[in-house]
């Protein structure tokens, strides 16, 4: 397809302005399970944690008046499912990014 064949206006292809509109991985509530010494999931939306792969903390937006403060972690569930999680350490919740 040459660069004047594609269409500008949305055409049959949708638009850049709607595909801006839908959010990618957006997080959803997860039931976590946690080992109470050191926050690691044991059980992700019921699935047993088999292994962690990595966890990693994240701390942004500490000038603002919603700073966010967030521990990840990426587990791999007994059924083989990769999966990352993160603890939201203000508010308490817990939510699966992927």
């Amino acid at each position: 397809m040459s660069a004047s064949a594609i269409p500008r206006d949305g055409g049959s292809g949708g638009s850049v302005a709607s595909a801006r509109r839908h959010r990618l991985a957006t997080p959803r509530r997860a039931r976590v399970s946690a080992d109470e010494r050191d926050g690691r999931p044991r059980a992700v939306d019921g699935r047993l944690v088999d292994a962690v792969r990595e966890s990693w903390l994240v701390e942004d937006r500490w000038w603002s008046e919603a700073p966010l403060r967030r521990r990840y972690w990426e587990v791999v569930t007994t059924c083989g499912r990769n999966v990352v999680v993160y603890h939201d350490l203000r508010e308490g919740g817990w939510y699966r990014q992927r």
